[in-house]
């Protein structure tokens, strides 16, 4: 075993197996026992052929049925037992590596999550774990039983006559160097397949969570045709892994072919000269036979082990990736209030590309700012920096003049409640959607909450009220009622920071007037920023923040920014000069123009008359 598969195999024990030891030794010693049972059956054959079939005993005959189907009665009962603890082990040690495996990927940072796909990580967690799970059983059950059983038989067989078992093996060393070679194969194979596999998860995930976009695209063919062919490649791979698994077992058969068929030269002259009974050759021949299956077993786990350690090896990745964003080993206490958020000279660049050069302003304690600009100006970025989601390549984000580096970054984040225009609902119940795990809220406090953010507007409208599921991601509810919802929770939550992202920019007229109305509730007393690209949503905002290529380039009150000119004002431009201000202003300049002569006016008369138009002015 190479030294890789050892530390594999170690970091399989130490971790997940080593707990389970006595469990396993109680297993193991239950196997040994059904393992020794087949060395028991092989030897019975003798006095079975020798005293009872050719001697005519019939004591001989009753002794030896009883102990045979004693035998069996012990088989029942041992193999029983270790299949039962066997399957406990291998799936409580795969339930905690799924655990384990998920909390730790939590852990990560989001440029992780940006580079690997749900679907992919979910094959990880479910499918690699599983492909673990079935290789345990086998390999214990293979350290145990079949080597115990191996072991006993070919004792039987050396008892019989040592000659005959050197015969019957003499083709064995023949098996190593094609073994090696069907191992890599198997174990290459076995990692393409879990690749596979992640990318089959990964298009079942995109195509269940885009399925609008497929149908209003017409594209349920083009998926199709691209999970057909992942389908194909999993079929053709997973086809050549059985390959390689099955070609040992394979081997084993051929060589065992060959060296009955020696045997059969040397033991039968042996009988036929009297050296050896037939009792003798039916004891060997009964414990090669039945070593024939354990041996078939443990040819086979080889190729079974190469298919797990590509699932390890793939789990020890992820194991292996550790978090960039972590606390500072002192960390700073929090602002025990609304704090001032300043950015100083912040820099920041995803890859290649700069999205923040040199962003520097003050966000007031207790008052609300907002950002705007136009798309990749660099204002959820902004958010990502202040949350830690990121950390900046040069200058840094203050709270109260800590910087947010040196706070824990849980407790950094539990200063922070966040509504977005895409609010993350979980496939729970609306009152679960809203405590988010929390068991510490009374009624009272409850009930004043779903007031505030207006939630007890259409509970009454649901089957079930708090205890309504909300579907995937809150499918059963409006946008509107998602907003709501995440007020709710950012109220529950009474952090002295809010941020605000697009949180209404979705929304109806109606639904946009009562969620800003919670908003603005939710935003008293609280350090605010907003996010907003309709500039009518922050014109009341203390202070608003004009951001141009990752730069804040103005800033000032609405009317100020206007009155002022320069790129705020460019954007309000664009957002109001629609059909009501054109017919405003159209109105603006008839008020202006000088009143039509009569002679005109009768003129304009006759023009509309004749094209079945009304009169211009």
């Amino acid at each position: 075993m190479s030294p890789r598969r050892q530390s594999m195999g170690r970091w399989l024990w130490q971790t997940y197996l080593r707990e389970h030891l006595p469990i396993i030794v109680i297993a193991l010693v239950v196997m040994m026992i059904e393992g020794a049972t087949l060395g028991v059956m092989s030897y019975m054959t003798k006095p079975m052929f020798d005293n009872v079939f050719i001697g005519g005993d019939m004591a001989a005959l009753w002794v030896v049925g009883l102990i045979i189907m004693g035998v069996f009665f012990l088989r029942a009962v041992t193999s029983v037992t270790h299949r039962v603890l066997l399957k406990r082990i291998a799936e409580v040690s795969a339930a905690r590596m799924r655990t384990d495996l998920m909390a730790h990927l939590m852990t990560l940072d989001m440029g992780f999550h940006q580079a690997y796909s749900p679907g992919t990580l979910i094959e990880r967690v479910q499918g690699d774990v599983q492909a673990l799970g079935r290789v345990w059983t086998g390999i214990i059950t293979g350290l145990g039983r079949d080597v115990i059983s191996v072991f006993w038989l070919f004792g039987v067989a050396l008892f019989i006559d040592w000659k005959w078992t050197l015969v019957a093996l003499v083709g064995i060393p023949l098996l190593v160097a094609p073994s090696l070679a069907v191992q890599r194969y198997v174990r290459g194979k076995a990692r393409t397949a879990r690749e596979v596999s992640a990318a089959m998860s990964t298009r079942l995930d995109e195509v269940f969570h885009g399925m609008m976009p497929i149908k209003l695209n017409s594209l349920e063919r083009y998926q199709q045709g691209r999970y057909e062919q992942l389908n194909d490649d999993r079929v053709a791979t997973e086809t050549q892994a059985a390959l390689g698994q099955a070609l040992i077992p394979g081997l084993i058969d051929i060589m065992t072919g060959i060296g009955f068929f020696c045997v059969l030269f040397f033991a039968g002259s042996d009988i036929v000269e009297g050296d050896k009974t037939v009792g003798d050759f039916m004891a060997f021949f009964t414990a090669m036979a039945l070593a024939f299956d354990p041996l078939r077993r443990l040819g086979n786990l080889s190729g079974l082990w190469q298919a797990a350690a590509a699932a390890v090896e793939r789990i020890r990745e992820l194991f292996d990736i550790r978090p960039t964003l972590v606390s500072p080993a002192a960390p700073a206490p929090p602002p025990p209030e609304a704090p001032e958020i300043c950015f100083e000279d912040v820099h920041l660049a995803y890859g290649d590309l700069p999205v923040l050069r040199g962003a520097s302003f003050t966000a007031q304690a207790g008052r609300t700012t907002a950002l705007v600009g136009a798309s990749g100006a660099g204002k959820s970025t902004v958010f990502n920096v202040l949350t830690r989601l990121v950390d900046p390549g040069a200058g840094r984000a203050t709270l109260d003049g800590t910087p947010v580096a040196d706070i824990d970054i849980d407790r950094l984040r539990g200063l922070v409640s966040t509504v977005a225009q895409d609010a993350a609902l979980f496939d729970e119940s609306l009152r679960d959607n809203i405590l988010l795990g929390r068991t510490d809220v009374d009624p009272e406090h409850l009930q004043k909450v779903l007031d505030a953010a207006h939630v007890s507007d259409f509970l009454p409208q649901l089957r079930d009220g708090l205890d309504t599921p909300v579907g995937p991601r809150g499918s059963n509810l409006s946008g509107g009622q998602r907003q709501r919802v995440a007020i709710a929770r950012a109220l529950l939550r009474d952090t002295p920071i809010l941020l605000l992202d697009e949180a209404t920019s979705a929304l109806d007229t109606k639904s946009e007037a009562v969620v800003q109305a919670a908003l603005d509730r939710l935003a008293e007393g609280r350090t605010t920023l907003v996010i907003a690209h309709r500039l009518s949503t922050v014109r009341n905002a203390d202070r608003i923040l004009v951001m141009d290529k990752g730069r804040v380039v103005d800033d000032g009150p609405h009317d100020a920014l206007l009155a002022r000119g320069g790129l705020y004002a460019d954007l309000y431009r664009l957002q109001f000069e629609d059909g009501r201000q054109v017919v405003d202003t159209a109105a603006a300049k008839r008020k202006r123009r000088p009143a039509a002569t009569a002679p005109v006016r009768a003129a304009r008369g006759v023009v509309a008359r004749l094209f079945g138009g009304t009169d211009p002015s």
